[in-house]
């Protein structure tokens, strides 16, 4: 769940505040690569983190970070929210077979973005995300990262959106209580169906 929660942070250019962290290497890639956006992210306590974006001013996230762990794609939703642009090499991460990113990329398209691949980087752009509905079930079933991406495009765009057949895994449920507590109204938390009101501007959280 931290994985995606702390690639929201950049929805925001207030402080976010997580409590229990766990310390692992995927956690500290993901917080490498914020950084590596402008973000700051300190560690305190046992297991807390602080990231803050009010200074975040690049949109393109460096290949050995996003070819080091296939979550880092959830960067791409809230950098299109916030800048207009993304710029992700396509990513590398754990050998567990054929895991194609398609459904982010066909949901954020839904949301108005343009998305092309220039030299193994995907790139999207929007003037401005419109709501959309879309659905996030593959071949496989429903994809998580993938609903975690339609969620925090839908949170960042004002206006009604609905995910149809989305994962039900427990983090999806976590990341969408913390977009509800930074301003987004979400309905249907932990079902198939998530109905999102998004707002501009969304808020901090702890």
């Amino acid at each position: 769940a931290a994985l995606p929660i702390m690639a929201a942070a950049l929805l925001t250019d207030k402080p976010v505040v997580l409590d229990r962290v766990p310390d692992v290497a995927d956690v500290r890639t993901m917080a490498a690569l914020l950084t590596s956006l402008g973000a700051h992210v300190d560690r305190f306590g046992k297991n807390s983190l602080c990231i803050d974006t009010r200074n975040r001013t690049q949109y393109r996230a460096p290949a050995e970070l996003v070819g080091a762990m296939r979550a880092s794609i959830c960067v791409l939703a809230p950098l299109v929210v916030r800048c207009g642009r993304a710029e992700i090499p396509l990513p590398g991460g754990c050998n567990l077979g054929p895991r194609p990113i398609d459904l982010h990329l066909r949901a954020l398209a839904a949301f108005g973005a343009d998305i092309r691949i220039e030299d193994d980087t995907i790139v999207a752009e929007a003037d401005r995300l419109r709501p959309a509905c879309v659905s996030v079930r593959g071949p496989h079933g429903p994809s998580v990262t993938g609903t975690a991406t339609a969620l925090m495009a839908a949170a960042g765009t004002p206006g009604t959106s609905r995910i149809e057949h989305a994962a039900l895994e427990p983090e999806i449920a976590d990341l969408a209580n913390v977009l509800i507590q930074m301003g987004a109204v979400i309905d249907g938390v932990g079902s198939e169906t998530l109905v999102v009101d998004g707002v501009p501007g969304l808020g901090g959280v702890r």
